[in-house]
Formats: C-alpha cells, sequence, structure tokens
C-alpha cells in the first residue's frame, strides 16, 4: 500500500471517535487510534486506564484485539491521535504490538510524518523473524498457526514465480 492510497484525514476521524470514548480519570490523557486492515475493513480503539497504573491498557491493545473480534487479518495503515487530535508516536511496547499484527510495509502517521513499521521499530523480532528462521533451519515453529500460514503462503508464492 502506497501513503496515497490511505485517506489519512478519514482515519484521523475514525481515531478521533475512537478517543472519545478513552477511560482516563487519571491522567485525562485519551488516546484514540484507528487502521485500515488488508480487507479494508478498518477498526479502532481508545485507551483504559486503571487505578494500577501497570494494568492500563494503551489504545493499540484495544486495536489488536478489535482485528481479531472482527475477522483478524493483518494492519496495513495506522494512525494514533491525543486529546487535541494531535498525531502520537505509540510507545516502544505498542509499536511492538502492532508490528506483531502489521502486514509488510505497514503505514504509520507518525509526528514526523508518515513511516512504516520498520523505520519506527528497525530490526524488529516477530513472525517474520520466526519464519525466516524456519525457513533457513528447516524447523518448523511451534507457535501460532499464523506463522505457518505466512510461511506456506510464501512458499507458495516463490512456486508461482518459478513457474
Amino acid at each position: 500500500m502506497k501513503s496515497s492510497d490511505v485517506d489519512w484525514d478519514d482515519l484521523r476521524e475514525v481515531a478521533l471517535q475512537a478517543m472519545r470514548h478513552a477511560y482516563v480519570p487519571y491522567s485525562k490523557f485519551p488516546v484514540g487510534v484507528a487502521a485500515i486492515v488488508d480487507d479494508g475493513r478498518v477498526i479502532s480503539g481508545c485507551n483504559v486506564e486503571n487505578a494500577s497504573y501497570g494494568l492500563t491498557l494503551c489504545a493499540e491493545c484495544a486495536l489488536v484485539s478489535s482485528l481479531h473480534m472482527t475477522g483478524g487479518g493483518k494492519l496495513v495503515a495506522f494512525t494514533c491521535v491525543d486529546g487535541q487530535g494531535g498525531a502520537l508516536m505509540p510507545c516502544g511496547r505498542c509499536r511492538q504490538l502492532l508490528y506483531e499484527h502489521s502486514a509488510e510495509g505497514m503505514l504509520l502517521e507518525t509526528v514526523s510524518g508518515i513511516r512504516t513499521i520498520d523505520e519506527v521499530l528497525p530490526d524488529a523480532f516477530g513472525p517474520r523473524t520466526l519464519v525466516a528462521y524456519s525457513e533457513a533451519t528447516g524447523v518448523e515453529p511451534e507457535g501460532p498457526e499464523e506463522i505457518r500460514e505466512e510461511r506456506a503462503e510464501r512458499e507458495l508464492a516463490e512456486g508461482e514465480s518459478a513457474s
């Protein structure tokens, strides 16, 4: 997907709507996120705080939960906004969470412009790492079914391109 394929204004508006549902009685810092899934769905999420701060859920957690509750897939474009509608960069934990559920080359609207997931989390460890390791060693991963499916899809694509 190219940045020009994404209506960032519309995606940001979905994130703003999600942000309005945030539960933030402690920090008063609402966050909303929205993403496009590889099948065209648009999903969103907001942060939910807890008096025990360590249990607070970032908006990205809600987004990934929504992704799986509505059919799964891979994220292809993502935006994150604060209470004023300004762009936010996901924290490191959330970047890793997004990476785990992203299509290769997922685009993020960031404080410094549109970036790919690999630019905001360089040298990341995730499902693609396990697939590459499996291909190099022949060791079948015991991880999520998605890892095995991704490997099978890659092998199929390589077989078709060789034909």
